[in-house]
C-alpha cells in the first residue's frame, strides 16, 4: 500500500475526522535532505476532528504521531501537519 494511503487510512480509523487532507509535497522537495524519487518522503496533513477537541497543539501533533505510528513514520522525512477540531 501507498504511503498516502495508508496515512489515509490509519487517520481515518482512529480519529473519525470531518476533513482529512493528506497531500505528497515531496516533488517540491527535490534536492533537499530526505528526497526520494517517487515521492513519498514530505507529507502536508490537514484533520479536523472532535478527538482534538481538549488537547494542546503539542498533545494533538502526539496523537497523530502516535496514530500513525513507527510504521509510517520511519518511512517519511517531513511532515507538516494543520490540526483542527
Amino acid at each position: 500500500m501507498k504511503i498516502t494511503k495508508l496515512i489515509e487510512k490509519k487517520l481515518r480509523d482512529k480519529f473519525n475526522p470531518s476533513f482529512l487532507s493528506v497531500v505528497d509535497d515531496s516533488d517540491s522537495h527535490r534536492g533537499h535532505a530526505g528526497f526520494r524519487e517517487g515521492g513519498e518522503s514530505h507529507f502536508n496533513i490537514e484533520i479536523s476532528s472532535e478527538h482534538f477537541l481538549t488537547k494542546t497543539r503539542l498533545e494533538r501533533h502526539r496523537l497523530v504521531h502516535s496514530a500513525l505510528g513507527p510504521e509510517v513514520i520511519s518511512k517519511i522525512h517531513a511532515l507538516a501537519l494543520k490540526i483542527s477540531i
